[in-house]
């Protein structure tokens, strides 16, 4: 048997174009801004596919380069500024920051209604709380929107998520919880990883380490989503052994083609959210 791959690029789009003909009817358009300090590479990758995605849906769309000299202090006027200006209805500012930015201290300062990541403390104790915001953590909600697309029914499934962190891990457990299924959160300190892991109906990996999940870890017919996004000798490569997981599982996520165009999808989706509930 050999696993049908889910095809991460096809369903983002389909998400896209149902937001793009929402937007067409709209007089006044979302708008989305993206802060970017420094020239980190990957994140130079990042915002220019979400100004790619604005553009191609007819958001209202800003993105400000700041050099890696930007004080914090002028990183937090801009963030006082977005918060305050009508036309955005979201803005996140790409993380990582250069060292000398308390990463914390700015994601504080970005109003929740206009948190489109989801890293607010007010919007992830929603999250916890299970209260519907309309804003989701992207990458998590890409991860459940990709298993509901295998047509598996999520309620009474045993899933283990292999990773612990704000961004993806935990988010991703709460957000599976709320869909009726078991959690194991597995992470470094786990005993015997591939026991858990192996009972798993669904297996969420994200924890950035290239092929740690294996075929012989899978249990048959599984639903794999692979969040990991390693580069090996210039080429992305995931945290699931795709050779061997494929031949087991019974529907896996590529990298690249899976995860990472939905995070881009959900975070439109959030865009829209907010501009719909200002």
């Amino acid at each position: 048997m050999t696993a049908q791959i889910i095809d991460g690029k096809k369903i983002a789009q389909n998400i896209r174009e149902q937001i793009k003909t929402e937007v067409a009817k709209m007089s006044v358009k979302p708008g989305l801004a993206v802060v970017l300090v420094g020239a980190d590479p990957a994140s130079q990758v990042y915002v220019n596919s979400k100004e790619k995605a604005c553009q191609e849906i007819g958001f209202y769309s800003e993105v400000h380069r700041l050099p890696e000299t930007t004080t914090e202090v002028e990183l937090l006027a801009l963030i006082d500024k977005l918060n305050q200006d009508p036309k955005i209805n979201g803005f996140l500012v790409q993380l990582p920051l250069p060292e000398h930015i308390n990463e914390e201290k700015v994601i504080l300062a970005v109003d929740p209604a206009k948190d489109v990541d989801c890293f607010h403390p007010v919007n992830t104790g929603k999250l916890f709380n299970g209260i519907a915001a309309g804003i989701l953590p992207c990458t998590p909600a890409g991860c459940i929107e990709l298993i509901k697309s295998t047509g598996v029914a999520l309620s009474e499934k045993d899933a283990v998520v292999v990773g612990r962190s704000n961004i993806v891990g935990k988010p991703a457990t709460m957000l599976l919880l709320q869909n009726n299924c078991t959690v194991t959160v597995c992470h470094s300190r786990t005993k015997d990883l591939a026991a858990k892991v192996r009972q798993a109906d669904i297996v969420v990996a994200a924890v950035g380490k290239v092929g740690l999940i294996t075929g012989d870890m899978i249990k048959p017919g599984a639903i794999v989503i692979d969040v990991g996004t390693n580069r090996v000798n210039g080429k992305l490569t995931g945290d699931v052994d795709f050779n061997s997981a494929k031949e087991i599982a019974g529907f896996i996520t590529p990298v690249p083609g899976g995860v990472g165009p939905m995070t881009i999808a959900m975070l439109m989706q959030n865009t829209l959210n907010a501009f719909l509930k200002k």
